[in-house]
């Protein structure tokens, strides 16, 4: 009975991003659409049953790609950099970040793979000081130089602290499009959505050298609950 709660806890915490309401309610008209055609206009019903489960399959994919849990970080975030997104982190290294800062920074990114929750998070408290978004191609999301060449949206948000932190997001070799909802001037806090990137894509984040990373490559991360590092 127990875990029972568990389970249904854990599914009354899952939403649909509404980045998919247009493509679910479109897809779904057609869907009911051609099974309707199939269930009338033919005798035999295999066709009707083949193309039903296909289709349902299909739109349960569509819409597990565009779930979005319902997340609340319970730790004080002074100083803390949290997970922007689920996935796994693939660099974590120090770099020159030759967009906004022009100087070594340590990039964090982690990686999305298309079964991943695909909506973004704030990874720190802080005013956005900075957002432009940038036309670009669509290369693998793992390659070090989608950075720079993909699809992209950058933003800085400055903390409490006066430490500014980076965070880009970067459309991968299926995404096509990156949202950003963030807008400069305005206060943003851990928990708030920071955007969502269709398919599979990734999300870097750039930090003061002196920061403290929490995590390593290859270790899976959930947005908006693991502490990726701690600024100093």
């Amino acid at each position: 009975m127990g875990q029972r709660l568990r389970k249904l806890r854990k599914i009354r915490k899952i939403r649909l991003h509404r980045e998919g309401t247009h493509i679910l309610v479109t897809s779904g008209i057609f869907i009911a659409a051609l099974c309707g055609c199939l269930y009338y206009c033919f005798e035999s019903r295999i066709p009707f049953i083949v193309v039903t489960s296909v289709c349902s399959f299909i739109y349960v994919m569509i819409a597990n790609f565009y779930r979005c849990p319902i997340r609340k970080f319970e730790l004080d975030t002074t100083d803390l950099v949290v997970a922007p997104a689920d996935g796994k982190v693939v660099v974590v290294e120090e770099t020159d970040e030759n967009e906004y800062f022009h100087d070594r920074r340590l990039m964090i990114s982690i990686f999305m793979s298309p079964f991943n929750v695909h909506a973004n998070w704030i990874p720190v408290d802080g005013l956005v000081k900075y957002v432009r978004h940038y036309d670009g191609n669509h290369n693998a999301a793992w390659l070090p130089k989608s950075s720079i060449e993909n699809e992209r949206s950058t933003i800085v948000i400055e903390t409490p602290g006066g430490e500014e932190v980076l965070v880009r997001q970067v459309a991968g070799a299926m995404a096509r499009r990156v949202v950003t909802y963030l807008e400069e001037g305005m206060e943003y806090e851990i928990d708030e959505h920071l955007g969502f990137i269709k398919l599979g894509s990734r999300v870097d984040v750039y930090l003061p050298l002196s920061a403290s990373p929490c995590v390593g490559l290859g270790y899976k991360t959930t947005g908006n609950e693991t502490v990726i590092a701690k600024l100093k």
